[in-house]
């Protein structure tokens, strides 16, 4: 997997944009044109507002018209804003900390509360291994970077097993998923809503969730430019945000059904996913920056980060 702000990455993430037409709005010209381009995931509140079609009619009378960029993943959707393609996303709580590493020029701007249900460290149901402990010198896979890789330090921490006596295999959630149903890893750590997914289609076995261990937070993020000149609309956005999250919370079943057909997973599957996540987006405050520090302080520890950051300088501050 290559690293975040890699020339290689970046020169694939733009070839990629410009082929869709994007890359050319991340020049000086972007600023005129009044659009918010807005990057998203397969699963999440921004794909239910993209679907509702409220943000755009809500922005209009601004000025502002709406983009939007689909990414596979945290890290790639941070990459898009680095190099100017996209202005606002979410992620969970480790890409933003590589991505600030990198010198990314982002701001946090509002959060999840905490859903440490909602991603595990999977097991296959016959495996031998019945504790964290029985990690040690195991295979296990992960996505390089994703919240998951913080909740697989901290649980090895727990049980008194060094991150260096596993070994671990960075890969992309459906090669993990493959690599775990063949037997190629001992286990897998995993979010949903491919945690339920793999729950539902291999009865894998959960030897541990983030309870206890992990917060788990989802952030939203800009980038600092468009944070700065257009904090008008970013408060829109979340304003809408909030609106879906709202009704998210209230109607699962009707959730699920509308993302079924977006994600591939079955809406009794993702259901289960739903009721492990929270609710409820509030303004970026101190405590979560503390704990944003922390998850930072242990990935530089460890030699996964290039030089120590300080999350608190990307926070934004709101007019």
């Amino acid at each position: 997997m290559q690293s975040f702000g890699s020339f290689a990455g970046r020169r694939a993430l733009l070839a990629g944009l410009s082929a869709l037409g994007l890359a050319s709005a991340a020049g000086p010209a972007a600023a005129q044109q009044k659009v918010v381009r807005i990057g998203y995931q397969k699963y999440g509140k921004l794909i239910l507002l993209k679907s509702k079609g409220s943000l755009e009619a809500k922005l209009a009378p601004l000025g502002y018209k709406v983009s939007w960029l689909e990414f596979p993943a945290g890290p790639q959707l941070l990459e898009a804003i680095n190099v100017g393609a996209v202005d606002f996303g979410n992620t969970g709580e480790a890409p933003p900390i590589f991505a600030q590493a990198a010198g990314a020029p982002l701001v946090y701007v509002a959060y999840e509360p905490p859903s440490p249900r909602g991603e595990a460290i999977l097991v296959p149901k016959t495996s031998s291994i019945q504790s964290l402990a029985g990690l040690k010198g195991k295979k296990v896979a992960l996505n390089k970077g994703s919240n998951v890789h913080y909740l697989l330090v901290k649980a090895l921490e727990k049980a008194g097993v060094a991150y260096s006596e596993i070994q671990p295999q960075f890969l992309a959630p459906a090669d993990a998923r493959a690599a775990f149903e063949r037997g190629a890893v001992d286990a897998w750590a995993i979010w949903d809503p491919f945690q339920a997914a793999a729950e539902a289609a291999t009865d894998a076995r959960t030897l541990t969730d983030g309870t206890g261990i992990v917060s788990n937070h989802q952030f939203y993020l800009a980038s600092k430019s468009f944070a700065d000149t257009h904090g008008g609309a970013v408060g829109v956005v979340l304003d809408e945000l909030r609106g879906v999250d709202a009704w998210a919370q209230n109607d699962i079943k009707a959730v699920a059904a509308q993302l079924s057909p977006e994600t591939g997973i079955p809406a009794r599957v993702l259901e289960v996913a739903l009721a492990r996540q929270s609710y409820g987006i509030r303004p970026i405050d101190a405590t979560v920056i503390a704990e944003q520090q922390k998850i930072a302080d242990t990935f530089f520890a460890l030699g996964l980060l290039p030089k120590p950051i300080a999350v608190a300088e990307a926070t934004w501050k709101s007019s």
